[in-house]
């Protein structure tokens, strides 16, 4: 049978050991030099090298090189830490490839943009890179997008899952596999798995508290999802809440859900423009960025100004990627510490090990209020 290459530069240096009679702490080769000596690839010398200092024959010590180890594990244990090559290394020959996948519905807004840059950042300062797979809100390309980062080598995956009344079975699997992966924004009811989303319920109840301090009581709670899904459902549940603290009675007709806006030239078509021009409400809270600007040019077309006529809240701000220039009073998510904080989990359960199955993240991040230049007292009173 044939002796793969890295084995039989590990017999050399036993060998040279032996031989030269080399004694702890002399120098071995280096890994240019056994390179050269047999004709092969850095990976190679460095599996060869790496499997010789787990059997504590060598120890390797970051910048200086490798040398003959006294046999105590102890020496190993100290010399490695301090190098951050010899994880990178380490992970090559482990058949590691430090790629990290993350499957979103899309990316057409800020809220997008600023978990992906936390998420980079956390992937940057340990190492790691990422493959981006966009679904498009349809479970089957979800689907795909998984098995097509695993076969990319992915060593775990960061899901903000599509809007979907089923679950993936795909996510269902991963967990009874053990393959690591964390939900972010959303959950899957009734099964326990890793997760981080920003307190929804939490979010409408300061949205519907500060518009009830300027005087609103007619306030409407709007959401384009075609499903009611979880994140949709707490956040209206934070709604009713507030309401029913403050002694109010729920209108339905103000929870306007399950609809669509097409382009804004047909909006005067839409139903929710009639709603706004009619004046049903004196404040809307969105449940998206993208949906309070079309609620803010519908109520333009409708000859209404906000704040004056109405306020509107959203949840993220849909107009600037700048805090400071933000117009839009919103719920602040802080979705790029969600992505840092997410990716971060990832990596613990990657480097540690602790994909257990009966341990669990479950990380809520505490929204805030950001008042900007879309909310005003009840034009009414």
């Amino acid at each position: 049978m044939r002796t793969p290459l890295y084995q039989k530069i590990q017999d050399y240096i036993r060998d040279l050991i032996a031989t030269e009679g080399l004694k702890a702490g002399d120098r071995v080769p280096t890994e240019k030099d056994l390179m050269q000596l047999f004709n092969v690839s850095k990976i190679t010398v460095v599996n060869a090298m790496v499997g010789l200092a787990n059997d504590h024959i060598i120890t390797r010590v970051p910048g200086k090189g490798s040398f003959v180890s006294s046999g105590e594990p102890e020496e190993m244990e100290e010399a490695l830490p301090a190098a951050p090559t010899i994880h990178v290394e380490r992970a090559a020959v482990l058949g590691r490839t430090r790629i990290i996948g993350l499957v979103m519905p899309s990316i057409y807004d800020y809220f997008a943009i600023r978990l992906i840059e936390g998420v980079q950042r956390a992937l940057y300062e340990k190492g790691y890179r990422s493959m981006i797979l966009l679904s498009g809100g349809d479970v089957d390309r979800e689907k795909e997008a998984f098995k097509t980062l695993k076969e990319a080598g992915a060593e775990g995956l960061l899901v903000f899952p599509v809007d979907e009344e089923n679950y993936n079975e795909e996510i269902i699997s991963m967990k009874f596999s053990g393959y690591p992966f964390v939900l972010i924004d959303r959950y899957l009811p009734g099964v326990e798995t890793n997760y981080i989303a920003a307190d929804g319920r939490l979010g409408t109840s300061l949205a519907v508290d500060y518009l009830w301090e300027l005087g609103h009581r007619e306030i409407a709670i709007c959401s384009d999802s075609p499903l009611q899904t979880i994140t949709v459902q707490e956040r209206i549940e934070g709604y009713m809440d507030a309401l029913k603290n403050k002694g109010a009675l729920i209108n339905p007709a103000h929870m306007i859900t399950e609809f669509q806006v097409g382009s804004p030239k047909d909006s005067e078509k839409h139903p929710l423009y009639r709603y706004i021009r009619s004046r049903m409400a004196t404040a809307y809270i969105t449940l998206n960025g993208r949906l309070g600007v079309q609620i803010y040019q519908m109520a333009k077309k409708a000859g209404l100004q906000v704040p004056d006529d109405l306020s509107i809240i959203s949840f993220d701000d849909p107009t600037s990627i700048v805090e400071e220039f933000s117009v839009f009073t919103h719920i602040k998510q802080f979705e790029h510490e969600m992505g840092y904080r997410a990716a971060q989990t990832l990596l613990g359960i990657i480097e540690n090990g602790t994909n257990d199955s009966h341990k669990y993240t479950k990380t809520l991040i505490k929204p805030e209020l950001v008042i900007g230049q879309t909310t005003g007292s009840n034009p009414t009173i």
